[in-house]
C-alpha cells in the first residue's frame, strides 16, 4: 500500500500478460483505493492498454496477479469483470454501428448493477447525447462517440471506471469538454484509471501515476510532484 493510501480496492501482483508467445507485461504492481483517479502514461507499445485489458477480462492473466476488493479475480469473463463493478472505456471507442444512440447506452446496463447512473443522468451530463439519442452512433463525432462510450461504461454502474485514451485524436475543446465531467462522474466514490499519452493533462486530472516502459513499471508517485525530467527519463528510458 502506498504512504497514505487507505481503503485499497484493486491491486496487482507481479501481474504479465502474453499476446501468445510474446510477453507483453512484466510483472505489474499496482494499487488503487476508493475514490482515486491514478494515470498510466508511457509510449505507444509500452502495454498500457493491455494492462486495462487484463483488469477487464480481455486479456487472460493469473487468477490470483488481479485482486478486486480481497477477490482474486484474474483471467475471469468480462462479463463477470463487469457484474463486479469494473467498467471499460475502450480505445477507439467501439460502439456498435448498428444500434442508435440510446441502444448503445442501454448496452451497459446489461450488467443489471444499482447504482446512481442513468439514462436521465447521462443526458444531464451530456445534454448532446439526448439531442441525438435516436441517431446512429455513427453519424456522430469523434467526441460525441467518446461521450457515448463513457456514458455506456457508466451505465453498468461501475466502481471502477478504465479509460483508454480518451483524449485521442479529439480536438482540444472536446477534449476539455469531456474530461470537465470527470468530476462529477468521481464524486460519489467511483475510481478512475486514466491512460493518457498527454501527460500534463494526466497529471492535472489524477493524484498518482504510473510510467510504463516496455510492459515494466519505470516510475511511479504523486502526480503533482513528479518532474518533467522525472517523467521523461521514465518514459524514454534516457
Amino acid at each position: 500500500m502506498f504512504p497514505g493510501d487507505t481503503n485499497i480496492v484493486l491491486h496487482t501482483r507481479d501481474l504479465k500478460a502474453f499476446y501468445g508467445d510474446a510477453q507483453a507485461l512484466f510483472g505489474i504492481d499496482f494499487e488503487i483505493g476508493k475514490g482515486q483517479a491514478i494515470a498510466i502514461i508511457g509510449a505507444n507499445g509500452a502495454g498500457k492498454s493491455t494492462f486495462l485489458k487484463a483488469l477487464a477480462g480481455l486479456v487472460k492473466v493469473q487468477t490470483a496477479a488481479v485482486n478486486w476488493k480481497g477477490q482474486d479475480i484474474g483471467g475471469r469473463l468480462p462479463s463477470e469483470i463487469v457484474r463486479l463493478g469494473l467498467a471499460l472505456v475502450p480505445e477507439g471507442r467501439r460502439l456498435f454501428p448498428s444500434l442508435s444512440v440510446q441502444e448503445n447506452l442501454m448496452m451497459g446496463s446489461e450488467s443489471q448493477r444499482k447504482g446512481p447512473w442513468s439514462l436521465e443522468r447521462l443526458f444531464k451530463l451530456f445534454p448532446i447525447l439526448q439531442e441525438k439519442r435516436h441517431q446512429p452512433s455513427t453519424s456522430l463525432s469523434g467526441g460525441q462517440q467518446q461521450m457515448v462510450a463513457i456514458g455506456r461504461a457508466l451505465m453498468s454502474n461501475p466502481e471502477l471506471l478504465l479509460c483508454d485514451e480518451l483524449s485521442l485524436g479529439l480536438a482540444p475543446l472536446v477534449i476539455r469538454e469531456i474530461y470537465n465531467a470527470l468530476p462529477e462522474i468521481t464524486a460519489e466514490g467511483m475510481g478512475v484509471v486514466l491512460v493518457e499519452q498527454d501527460v500534463s493533462l494526466a497529471q492535472q486530472m489524477t493524484q498518482r501515476l504510473y510510467c510504463l516502459q516496455e510492459g515494466r513499471v519505470s516510475l511511479q508517485g504523486i502526480s503533482s510532484l513528479l518532474s518533467r525530467e522525472q517523467i521523461s527519463q521514465a518514459y524514454f528510458g534516457q
